[in-house]
Parts: C-alpha cells; structure tokens; sequence
C-alpha cells in the first residue's frame, strides 16, 4: 500500500515539486496551504503517514501547526504523526527548536529529490517499526485487546481522566469447551467474545485481556444500572449463539459471561483499587446469582467490609506521607533505584536542576578478614546515607560499591562534600581503602532524561572531531567512546559487555571506509546488526547524503558541526532509539 504523505506550504511551486516528487516515487500525496487546512483535512479524513510542513507560512507558522496538530492527535486517539520540517531557513537556532518541539526531521530548501525521498523514507520506516513493537509488546495476539500489562496503563488512564463504568468480564464453564472441544476451540471462542465485548460495549471504551478468560473493559460513558443490565443481556445471548454457531446447536455446556462492575469517577478513579471492587463482585455473582449476570457495586454492597472502601484523596495522602522525614538520604534497592533515578532526572532537566553522580568502591586495608570488610562496607553505605541531605539518593551496586546522586549541587563544592563523608568515615573508621568516581551534570534542558543514559561510540580518525563531539556532549550524561578505525571498533564489539545505543560513523576512514564497515555491521550476527548508525562527513556532495542513508544509515550529519544542531540531531536519534529499545524489550516479555 502506498504511503500516504500531506505537504503543508503556502508556496504553491514547492508544493508542486514536492507532489510530482513523491507522486513518481508512488506515494499518496495530499498538499494543503496553510496549518488551520492541514488540521481540518485530517480531522475530517484521518492520519496521513507523514507531513512534510513548512515553517514559515502566514497567520499559523510551522511551531504552531506542530503544536495544535498534537493536540488533535489526542483529541482523536491517534498515533503521532512523524513531521519533517522544511526550510529555507540557515539558522541553527531553528532547527534545534525543531528537534525540541519532537520533528522527525529536518530538510532545507531547495531539496534534492533523491534525499527527501530517502530522508521521508527512514522517519517512515521508523514510525512503522516503533508502532509495531508497540502493538508486539501491547496487543494480545489472539483476541487483538490490550493484554495484561498495557490494560493496567490505558485503564489507568481512562479511570483517571473519563467517565464510565469499569468492568470485570469472566466466561463461566469456559474449561469444559477446552476439555471436550480441545483447545482450538477454545480459542476460537475467545476471539469471538473478544468480537463480542468490542461490538457491544459503546465506542471509544477499551478492553483488555488479563488472564485466560478473563477480560476488562472501560464501557465509555455507561453510568446506569440499566446500561450495565442491558451489556450483559447481550454479552451472553450473543456468546451462546456463536458457540452454538461453532460447536453445534447440540452444544451443553452452560457458557456464559459473569461481570462485576463499577462506576467511575462515582466511586473513585483509582484503576486498582476499582478493579479490587469489580473482582469481589464478580465473585459474588459467580458464587451467589447463578452466574451469566452482572454485580454492580453500592456503597451497601461493601457496607462493614473495609477492605473493599474506596479510599478518598486525603487518607491516601496520609498512608503514602511520611510523617517524620529523616534527615538522610534516600536510600533504595538497585531495582527501585532506577525508577526513582529516572523520574528524578527528567524532573532535573525540565527544571534546569545541576546533579553529581558519584561511584564509591571499597576494598579492604591490610589483614582485614572477609566477613569484617563486608560488615564495614555495610556500615559504610549507611554512613553515606547519614551525611548527605533528604534530597540525595543512595543505592548499594556491590556489596563494595555504592552510587549516589546529589541533587541541586554546584560544581565547585562536589569536592568537599565528598571530602566531608570520607574524612568523617576515617575518624570513627580506618579500615577501609575508599576510591571514587564523579560525573557532574549540568542541565540545561538540552538533552532528554532516556538520552542522558545512553552510550555512543564514535569512530573517526581525526582527534579535533573527536574531541569536538566528546567536548559538545560532555554535560549531557552521554556515555562517549572513541575508536580510530573499523578493524579497531569490531574487535572492541566483540569484547564490549554492552554494545553502543548509537555510532557516530566518519565516511572516509583508513584500513576501511564508512560504508564498508556498515555493511559489515548489518551482515553480523546478534544485536549488532541492529545498532543505530549516524554517518559524519565533510563532504558537501547530496551523492554521499543519498548514499549513506541509502546503507541504512539513521541521519548524515556534514562536518563541520554545530554544537547545538549535533547535540539536537543526537538527542532526537537517541530519543528514537531508545523508545525502540524500550518496545522491543516489553515485546519480549509479553
């Protein structure tokens, strides 16, 4: 199917060029002049694949029609649109404002036409790979609902934000059609309830599937005894004339569906604590009404039970509040200390708040028994925990190694601070070599929180390059190595305990050139072949452009470089391939 892209520029030559561009090139091309039509043609005809928008148009300038255009797309439930900014525009100021505001790409004016082609057909690729892994690591693949995982975050959504009634849908008898009819039938009539719920239920509610005949569903705008009666009356009428439809109208077994159901914000809109509500009552249904029917929760219903209570806003504020706060630093396992780690970065950035990192290893002193050094290592860590404020953080790595984020630090006292924990350790301690490492972080809003953990490798002969990227990028938390050529970099590869987020590749290189060694990456074997490269070069020729994105390159970037466009260009890419990285990994686990 072609792919079907919507121009956006009130230059009616450039829309000309660009239709019979992508038209030749068999693309479905819509071209509208101005923002306000853009926002109109997709509201009443749906998503294009991509927009190629200009940015300098009169009364709604490209920023803006960006802006609105996401508020649309939530309005309407809908992907977000890969958009390339066009420009005739030189300034870098520009394009770093693109890549901030969340363009795909960004290609000046007058284009080549063999680049925007290859250009429009990596964010395309991209958006159809990102989505995919998205739906992988969603969508349950037999009923096409959300599964397990992805119900508990849209309905968590929908509790919080819409009005409706949340509902707990399980098959009663289902196990007897898996026992006599097998398991493909059994599937076969999941699907077809899953058909059902979603025929039945009004539009815009959503379903999922949790568990192997047991669904959840968000029956949109439902706030009525009446809506949920009449939800269930069809639920189980139509069940039993497709499993009859299936299985022979001789079919015995009592099949049907059982719900217990909640309405919400009435009774609150907390998604967990509701569907706690909506599993009791289907119990009772089952256990009580015969099955094939609904419970519907009241207040009565739970009356003397206080576990099933919806809780108001302030006595959860007191149970999760601390009532007397330490003063010490929060001190977390490594698994909840990447949450937290995570969430204070993008609260560090969006509020332009400096942090120190600091690694402490401990080994033993002289003639200190084992069992002894893993007691003071212990001690040491509370220790930390003690001298540093209520806003740091402490996890322990190893049982010798503790990392520590200090907050809101200025650069200049990082030093004496950490002077301070070890001289007070070795008045009361002196058993215990300390060595550490530091990585102080100033931000400036410039780079993502997801950016700031990745690693990139840049291979490249020349030290000015090098040390020009590694100088750009040296406050953004980006982990940077360097190598001087392709046979250095795969035996590097091939040692690495984590392989690179991103490579910075030079084109003209000395035992191989660019092209040679991403050819030789994509043909290797593992994850490798799946690395994301970006290739650098000052050669100004579109052919090397066309050729390097042709390899199946991420972006090319012409030397020399722009400190705030590469960190721009890096941190979108990053951004990208870490969105990846995280669906690929959710798929997995699905």
């Amino acid at each position: 199917m072609a792919n079907w892209v919507m121009v956006v520029d009130d230059d009616t030559a450039n829309l000309k060029i660009a239709g019979t561009i992508l038209s030749k090139n068999n693309m479905h091309v819509t071209a509208v002049k101005s923002g306000r039509a853009m926002l109109d043609y997709i509201s009443e005809k749906g998503a294009p694949d991509l927009i190629l928008l200009d940015i300098k148009m009169p009364e709604m300038d490209g920023f803006e029609a960006l802006a609105k255009l996401r508020e649309l797309e939530k309005e309407k439930g809908f992907h977000e649109i890969p958009v390339i900014f066009l420009t005739a525009d030189d300034t870098t100021g520009t394009e770093s404002k693109g890549f901030e505001v969340g363009v795909s790409d960004y290609i000046r004016k007058p284009f080549n036409p063999e680049v925007l082609l290859r250009r429009i057909d990596n964010v395309i690729s991209m958006q159809s790979e990102v989505i995919n892994l998205k739906n992988e690591a969603t969508i349950d693949k037999l009923t096409g609902f959300l599964n397990k995982a992805a119900t508990g975050t849209e309905l968590t959504k929908m509790c919080a934000e819409k009005t409706g009634c949340l509902m707990m849908i399980d098959l009663d008898s289902f196990k007897l059609v898996n026992d006599i009819y097998g398991h493909e039938m059994g599937d076969r009539v999941l699907f077809s309830f899953a058909q059902i719920i979603k025929s039945t239920v009004p539009a815009g509610s959503k379903n999922g599937r949790i568990g192997g005949d047991e669904f959840v569903s968000f029956a949109l705008e439902v706030s009525t005894a009446n809506e949920v009666a009449e939800i269930s009356r069809q639920l189980n009428e139509k069940l039993l004339a497709s499993a009859k439809r299936m299985m022979g109208e001789d079919m015995t077994i009592p099949l049907g569906a059982s719900i217990g159901a909640i309405m919400v914000p009435k009774h609150g809109n907390d998604y967990t604590s509701l569907l706690k509500l909506a599993d009791k009552l289907l119990y009772d249904v089952k256990k009580n009404k015969g099955k094939h029917g609904y419970s519907l929760y009241s207040p009565e219903l739970s009356a003397g039970d206080s576990s099933s209570s919806v809780m108001d806003i302030h006595s959860l504020t007191e149970i999760l509040s601390e009532r007397n706060i330490p003063n010490e630093a929060l001190y977390v396992d490594m698994e909840s200390f990447s949450y937290v780690y995570r969430f204070a970065f993008r609260y560090f950035i969006r509020n332009n708040i400096n942090a120190c990192r600091v690694l402490f290893t401990l080994s033993p002193k002289s003639g200190l028994q084992d069992n002894s050094f893993k007691n003071s290592c212990e001690d040491f860590g509370n220790h930390v925990k003690e001298m540093l404020r209520k806003s740091d953080m402490v996890t322990k790595c190893r049982y010798n190694q503790y990392y520590v984020l200090i907050s809101d630090v200025r650069k200049e006292f990082v030093t004496s601070i950490i002077q301070n924990i070890t001289d007070s350790w070795y008045e009361k301690n002196d058993i215990l070599n300390i060595d550490y490492e530091t990585e102080y972080v100033k931000n400036d809003g410039s780079v993502s929180p997801e950016s700031s953990l990745a690693n990139i490798t840049i291979i490249d002969d020349d030290p000015f390059t090098i040390e020009f990227i590694k100088k750009t990028l040296a406050n953004t938390g980006i982990g940077v190595t360097s190598i001087g050529s392709g046979k250095e970099f795969f035996d590097y590869a091939s040692t690495v305990e984590k392989l690179p987020d991103l490579i910075l590749l030079d084109v003209e290189l000395p035992d191989m050139d660019g092209f040679e060694i991403l050819e030789k990456i994509r043909g290797s074997e593992g994850e490798l072949s799946s690395v994301a490269v970006v290739f650098l070069t000052a050669d100004a020729n579109d052919g090397t452009e066309i050729k390097c994105l042709s390899k199946g390159a991420m972006d090319f970037i012409r030397k020399p470089m722009l400190p705030e466009v590469l960190r721009a260009r890096i941190n979108h890419i990053l951004e990208l391939v870490m969105l990846r990285q995280r669906y690929k990994g959710s798929a997995n686990r699905a």
